[in-house]
């Protein structure tokens, strides 16, 4: 079986993020037919060079639904059905309405983003001996991949149906030399929305030379629906024991420190769990504005392994609907952002204003600058290996 078929849980029922972790796989839905459909696509506008987008659906029966942009390979929607019949099926995903906002610059709404993800510090690495140059896109460090990274790349899509379920292909070639990389690097990113309203998100990578990799997923979730506003009300919980510190540049100083007894402690035996509002109200901005306050950390998750083997990393849930979102993973660190940097300046889809802290990105991924510290997860990629990361964000209406 394809390892992105949808398959029953193996003697698994009900789990939770406390304890050890647990190996789990998609879920599988009784009852359904056989009649789903292949990715659809639609125009969604042109790019300034007049390259044309498409957007592609893909939608299982009962009002699930997302739309991925052949730009920068985003998810621009993620629709969770209505728990009442007949009820409107809420959109939970930042985002806009066409390419063209996108293409003018955003932060990385709904993104898939590489070559290496989060921070480099100082933008320059050692491998083999040999020293590399990357772009400082984020003061005098590099970010999500440099200036030109994944998310304002046009992937090639291909769609399929894997058995009940909708998928879609996408592929770019980032060249040697690519904002400073080192060999040809052919990514992959895979989209597979389950009868049972899973998105399942499959990145990939093969490289003709040594390289680093380190390729996240960052949307901004809001479980209250894209247009509610702070998340604040909202609960988090992350299986984590540690998180990193950081510089004042966003770079970790190289510390595990405990989450507990500080705003960072998400841990999934807090009851009741801890709340958005409360750990960005006990992490204020700065004075003089250079830090936005928040939330811009990652995480150590407990309990990993490198066996490729998923493992729950967090739960966000929205007391007032009920809706939560379950996310799965195979890495070995989750940054969590809780949107510190927006500022009002965006509308997005439906006239929708995105204020600070409008949403939560939750970026299952190695440890960011890696690279600097010998005894993290590695995020080096060899001739003849395949990079793999796999996530599974798991719904409740």
């Amino acid at each position: 079986m394809s390892r992105l078929a949808v398959v029953a849980l193996v003697g698994l029922c009900g789990v939770c993020l406390g304890g050890h972790a647990v190996a789990v796989e998609p879920q599988a839905v009784q009852g359904k037919s056989s009649t789903m459909q292949a990715p659809v696509a639609t125009p969604f506008g042109t790019l300034p060079d007049g390259r044309t987008v498409n957007l592609w659906t893909l939608r299982v029966p009962g009002g699930w639904k997302a739309t991925i942009s052949e730009y920068g390979a985003i998810l621009t929607s993620f629709h969770v059905p209505a728990k009442e019949a007949g009820g409107a099926p809420v959109d939970v995903v930042l985002g806009f309405d066409s390419v063209e906002p996108y293409a003018k610059g955003h932060p990385y709404f709904g993104a898939t983003c590489g070559r290496v993800s989060n921070r480099i510090a100082k933008g320059a690495f050692d491998l083999d001996g040999k020293s590399y140059s990357l772009a400082t896109n984020n003061g005098e460090n590099h970010l999500h991949g440099g200036a030109v990274g994944f998310d304002k790349h046009l992937w090639k899509a291909v769609p399929h149906l894997a058995g009940d379920s909708p998928q879609l292909e996408l592929s770019t070639v980032s060249p040697d030399g690519e904002e400073g990389y080192p060999g040809k690097l052919t990514a992959k990113v895979v989209y597979t929305l389950t009868p049972a309203g899973e998105l399942i998100v499959d990145m990939s990578a093969t490289t003709d030379a040594s390289t680093i990799v380190n390729m996240v997923h960052h949307s901004y979730w809001n479980m209250a629906g894209q247009q509610s506003g702070h998340i604040g009300p909202q609960q988090l919980t992350v299986n984590a024991e540690t998180y990193l510190p950081v510089d004042a540049g966003g770079i970790p100083t190289g510390e595990q420190a405990k989450v507990a007894g500080t705003p960072f402690d998400f841990r999934p035996e807090r009851k009741p769990a801890g709340t958005l509002a409360a750990a960005i109200a006990a992490l204020p901005a700065s004075a003089d504005g250079t830090n936005p306050g928040g939330v811009d950390h990652n995480y150590c998750l407990s309990g990993w392994k490198p066996d490729g083997v998923l493992r729950m990393v967090a739960v966000l849930k929205d007391p007032a609907s009920g809706r939560q979102m379950e996310l799965l993973a195979d890495q070995p660190g989750v940054q969590v952002y809780t949107g510190n940097f927006l500022d009002g300046s965006l509308t997005g889809k439906g006239g929708t204003v995105y204020g600070k802290h409008g949403g939560i990105c939750l970026e299952t991924q190695k440890y960011p600058d890696s690279i600097h510290h010998a005894g993290w997860p590695s995020t080096r990629l060899d001739p003849g290996q395949t990079y793999r990361h796999r996530m599974i964000h798991r719904f409740t209406k």
